[in-house]
């Protein structure tokens, strides 16, 4: 390390113009560290090295810091995404409601007329029970509500990242079962899109801390 210093003040000392060095570089450099344990150090190298470590640590917290934000950024943009197309898959499930109410109401209502061993209440009985199985309103809802811990989890300074990696296993788990149930070519082109978005925000989850 010693030759290292000494060749590097030699050349300044020449007229040598040379590019400034620090002590990550000097220990960066082939053979330092496998030879200079060695080599006696001095006590001017320990104190240069150690003056040079604060601001090291500065320049690394700077950069995750920049990093971060950066990062918070982008989720905060993406989630905002996830909000608008969740928003549109409540009205979109709302109005396939009213048409298939409809429709299901009119056949039976057919049905009925052209047959006397329909049972109507039992057919009421099974359209409800149709209803409740093609109802999007509690995938929706839990949806909404991932959306707002997902943004206290961007608020929180502490290390977030599996808990919303987490998060987002339940945001895909909602949007495959919206896509499941939902009975209509517009709302399941809403959930693949939602889909979409909930993969191309994971993929940034996994570089939170």
């Amino acid at each position: 390390m010693q030759a290292v210093i000494q060749t590097y003040k030699a050349a300044e000392e020449q007229g040598i113009k040379t590019h400034p060095i620090s002590a990550p570089d000097v220990l960066g450099l082939r053979g330092v560290m496998e030879y200079g344990i060695e080599e006696k150090i001095s006590d001017a190298i320990i104190t240069e090295v150690s003056a040079q470590i604060p601001e090291v640590f500065a320049l690394f917290q700077a950069a995750r810091q920049s990093e971060g934000a950066a990062l918070s950024r982008i989720l905060a943009a993406q989630l905002d995404q996830l909000a608008v197309l969740i928003d549109a898959a409540a009205i979109s499930a709302e109005a396939r409601l009213a048409k298939s109410g409809d429709l299901l109401r009119n056949k039976v209502s057919a049905l009925l007329e052209t047959t006397e061993l329909a049972d109507e209440s039992r057919l009421q009985q099974e359209l409800a029970l149709l209803a409740v199985k093609a109802d999007v309103t509690e995938e929706i809802d839990r949806l909404k509500a991932h959306i707002d811990a997902a943004r206290l989890l961007l608020a929180n300074p502490t290390p977030v990242g599996r808990k919303f990696d987490f998060l987002m296993q339940e945001f895909n788990r909602e949007a495959n079962t919206l896509c499941a149930k939902s009975g209509s070519v517009e709302l399941t082109a809403i959930g693949l899109d939602l889909k979409t978005g909930i993969d191309q925000m994971r993929e940034q989850v996994q570089n939170l801390e």
